[in-house]
């Protein structure tokens, strides 16, 4: 670790699971990196539902990695662990991470580490990986998401929804959101969806089925659960496919299995934080090849909705939870 790294720094973390309020800062060694690592000093972080969760108590850190929330960063790789040809020191990078994040130093793997291209804002490049990877899996990957083909994604003014949102138009879907409110959906729409439905005004089943002349959607993106999923499979076309990416709604769902036999229905989901590094290595490699030429040229930007500064993480999760943000929170560390 070079001479003048400092030994210390100030990160954003938690005693004991809680409301926003328990985030506090918290003073701990500067990590070193290790074979295939890199360490990032950290401008920015993004703010995502996970860490709340993480913060109430009820999605622990996979084993090794830290326990400070924060999953995606941008910044400066200052260091690197044994091994690593790219990305060099003193390049601009954004990064998937498994924790970590709300700190001013932050280890990476360096295969999920992605370049920050010129007219990309550091603050940008934070709210990137966490949604671009999740995306891109859970729709193109697991979803089997094709030209011509029509989605329905829940949240759509969510950072996941508006990234599906531009993620799908920009590989030619058709893309139908249900989101809360008119002034929402109003938002959903001027990012690109083609149909936005508000769940609190009517049954989003039937209108589904009006936007689609009764034939249904190929694809539902679903981060509710619960009964939310009987009434996805109504949205989905013969030989669709209902992708799980959260469970907001519960744990627990009753469908009817006839009937997924009788239409070829397939459902799967998917977590990422706890995939191994060869995975989501892999996975980057996909992104950087398909979607991340998109960031490259200014076509694929962030919906961004509020930035705070490190020191007030709390108020970002309040925010978060309290669920009028459209697009992305972040947190500016450096």
């Amino acid at each position: 670790m070079p001479a003048t790294m400092p030994a210390t720094m100030t990160a954003a973390g938690f005693e004991a699971p809680g409301g926003p309020e328990v985030l506090r800062a918290e003073t701990l060694p500067v990590p070193v990196p290790g074979p295939g690592q890199v360490l990032v000093r950290v401008a920015y972080a993004g703010v995502n539902r996970p860490d709340v969760i993480q913060r109430q108590g009820f999605y622990p850190p996979p084993p090794g990695a830290s326990p400070i929330p924060g999953l995606e960063i941008s910044g400066q790789v200052v260091s690197v662990g044994e091994g690593v040809i790219d990305p060099l020191v003193g390049q601009r990078v954004c990064a998937l991470v498994a924790g970590g994040g709300y700190a001013e130093y932050c280890l990476a793997e360096a295969g999920l580490c992605l370049p920050v291209p010129p007219g990309l804002s550091l603050a940008e490049a934070a709210a990137l990986p966490e949604t671009l990877f999740t995306v891109w899996h859970n729709v193109f990957e697991r979803g089997y998401a094709r030209d011509g083909e029509t989605i329905l994604v829940h949240g759509g003014t969510s950072g996941i929804g508006t990234m599906a949102i531009m993620l799908g138009k920009a590989f030619g879907l058709t893309v139908i959101v249900t989101c809360g409110g008119e002034e929402k959906c109003a938002r959903a729409l001027e990012i690109g969806a083609d149909h936005a439905i508000d769940y609190k005004a009517g049954d989003f089943v039937e209108e589904v089925k009006r936007l689609t002349g009764g034939r249904g959607v190929e694809l539902v993106l679903d981060m509710v659960a619960g009964d939310y999923v009987a009434r996805n499979l109504k949205c989905l076309t013969d030989d669709g496919r209902h992708v799980t990416i959260a469970v907001q709604g519960g744990v627990r769902a009753e469908i009817n299995m006839a009937e997924v036999m009788r239409r070829r229905l397939v459902l799967t989901g998917s977590t990422l934080r706890p995939r191994t590094n060869a995975f989501k290595t892999m996975l980057a490699d996909e992104i950087r090849a398909n979607a991340w030429p998109l960031v490259e040229e200014g076509a694929l930007r962030p919906v961004m909705d509020a930035e705070f500064p490190l020191a007030e993480a709390a108020a970002a999760h309040a925010r978060m939870e309290a669920g009028s943000h459209v697009g992305k929170i972040v947190l500016k560390v450096g």
